[in-house]
This record gives structure tokens, C-alpha cells and sequence, in this order.
């Protein structure tokens, strides 16, 4: 096996049921030279998603004829306790508790660099993607769950608990929903698709999926509007929140979620001011360029 390009950037983003991984020339960031999947296959376990890892590592190794290198940044959902070294706050829940950098650490026999799967998505969009010339930016994670991250020139802050950005466990006004973490109310339990599907089904009586509500809502279908009215309203009010603290030059909406277009309409901008220490709404909300690449692509550039 030759020594391949010892500056090119390894990066895995560990997704509920898949784990992606990629290797990036820095002088191109914006393609893959190499990109490959394994199935996460989570029911399984802990220990079989280090196994899964260690298949991809040596999958990426074998397609690029190069060896691993002495650093892989690695995007996970949920985060790790700075003063611990543990897992946290995922949704994958067997990962919580669990010295994930640590034991990657060691099955892969290089530094696994952790950080935060929305973390990962807020700094290749704001290095490489949509947001890319502003300098603070506020990245959401939109669809299963609901993310945040914050990207200051060019850097993604974590802050000292590494929760930097987490606007998905906030609570909502007058929600009562109880959520995986413990508490009742968070934005993911109303702004998920999950949560807006079970929000159709309660008041129709029908189990669908998001993009059949959507579809039966330009139809007319006076359930599926609502439900998708509710997510404007919530997400106006769980954005304003972020807004009036952090005043970002930006914000950049990816997940499956945001892809609804009337998140960027004029409409739901008036919703957000609505909620604003201020009469006028002016941040760009941007629709990401780099589709579901964003977040391998940040988990490599954790190491560049």
C-alpha cells in the first residue's frame, strides 16, 4: 500500500443508519476523492458500531490504496463531556455513556476527533458551502431530530459543557410533549418530522409520512395545512430565541425538514419578527449548498 497524499483529510459522520465516510484533498474541498458508506445498523449495539467503523476505515483505505492517517474527524449525534470523555444527548442511545472517542480511538489505532453532527454541517457550510464569507453563522439540522451549531470565523464553538448551539432541547411555549432527554416541550419534539407527523396523525387520524402531508396540503387538505402552519409558527418562535441572543450575519437550514420552501418564505419571516427585540427580520436564511455531504465534510475538516 503506497503513502498516498499524507495532507488529504479523512472524515466519518455517524448518522442513525448510516455512517459515511470520506477522504478530502484540502486544496479541493468541495469533492470527495473518496466517499463510502456502511450501515450503521444501531439495534445491534455499541460494540458493533465500532466494528462498522473499523469496516469503513478499511474500506476507504482499500479504495484509495493509502493508509490510515493519525487523525479522523468524526461527527456524532450527540456530544462528548468535555470533562468526562463521554458520550451524551445522542439519539442513538446505546452511544450515550460510552467513551466513544476513546475506544475509536483505539480500534482504529488513530485519534478519533469528536465533535457534534449539526457542529460538523454549521462549519462546512460556513467554510465551504452557502454561508461561506459570513463570519458568524447559525447551522440547523432540520429533519428526524432537530440540531444547532454556531460557526465564528470559521471555527465551530462547543463551549465548555460542548452543548454550543443545541437549540433542539429549548422549550416551546404551552409543549408538553416529552422528549428522549427527559424534559418536556423541546423544538425536536414539535419541528422533527417525526413530531409533525405524529401531529397530522392525532388530527386526521391517518399515519403518513412529511412529503404526503405536504403534497395533501396544496391539495387542500385542511388537516395537513395545519400541521404545517404549526411548524412555521414553532419554528419562528425557536428561531427568534437564537436570533435576539446570538444575532447571527446568517443561518443556514439543512435536514429534510428544511427543504419545505415555506421556511424561506416572506410569511415566516414576519412569524420570526413577531418574536424579535426588533421591528424588522433581515438575517439570510439559507438553504444549504452541500445537500447530506455537509456533514462528512466537516468531520474532516475537524482535523484540517
Amino acid at each position: 500500500m503506497t503513502s498516498g497524499i499524507s495532507e488529504s483529510l479523512w472524515g466519518i459522520d455517524l448518522g442513525g443508519t448510516k455512517i459515511e465516510g470520506i477522504i478530502m484533498d484540502p486544496a479541493h474541498p468541495s469533492q470527495a476523492l473518496h466517499r463510502l458508506r456502511v450501515p450503521t445498523e444501531a439495534a445491534n449495539g455499541y460494540d458493533h458500531i465500532l466494528g462498522q467503523f473499523s469496516k469503513l476505515i478499511s474500506q476507504l483505505e482499500e479504495a484509495s490504496g493509502t493508509k490510515r492517517p493519525p487523525r479522523i474527524g468524526i461527527g456524532t449525534p450527540g456530544v462528548t463531556t468535555p470533562k468526562t470523555g463521554l458520550l451524551k444527548n445522542s439519539n442513538t442511545l446505546c452511544l450515550n455513556g460510552k467513551p466513544l472517542a476513546a475506544d475509536l480511538s483505539r480500534i482504529l489505532g488513530c485519534e478519533a476527533i469528536l465533535a457534534n453532527d449539526a457542529n460538523c454541517c454549521a462549519l462546512a457550510e460556513a467554510t465551504l458551502g452557502a454561508a461561506k464569507g459570513y463570519k458568524t453563522v447559525f447551522g440547523i439540522i432540520l429533519g428526524t431530530g432537530v440540531g444547532g451549531g454556531i460557526v465564528v470565523n470559521g471555527e465551530a464553538l462547543t463551549g465548555p459543557h460542548g452543548i454550543c448551539g443545541e437549540w433542539g432541547h429549548n422549550p416551546l411555549r404551552g409543549e408538553e410533549a416529552p422528549c428522549y432527554c427527559g424534559r418536556n416541550g423541546c423544538v425536536e419534539m414539535v419541528c422533527a418530522g417525526p413530531s409533525l407527523e405524529r401531529y397530522y396523525a392525532a388530527r386526521s387520524g391517518k399515519a403518513i409520512r412529511l412529503p404526503e402531508i405536504v403534497t395533501l396540503a396544496s391539495s387542500g387538505d385542511g388537516d395537513a395545512a395545519a400541521t404545517l402552519e404549526r411548524l412555521r409558527s414553532k419554528f419562528a418562535e425557536a428561531l427568534a430565541a437564537v436570533i435576539n441572543i446570538l444575532d447571527p450575519d446568517a443561518v443556514v437550514i439543512g435536514g429534510g425538514v428544511g427543504n419545505l420552501d415555506l421556511l424561506y418564505e416572506e410569511k415566516t419571516r414576519v412569524a420570526v419578527t413577531a418574536f424579535l427585540f426588533n421591528d424588522r427580520f433581515d438575517t439570510p436564511l439559507l438553504k444549504p449548498s452541500l445537500g447530506d455531504s455537509a456533514g462528512v465534510f466537516g468531520a474532516a475538516m475537524l482535523v484540517s
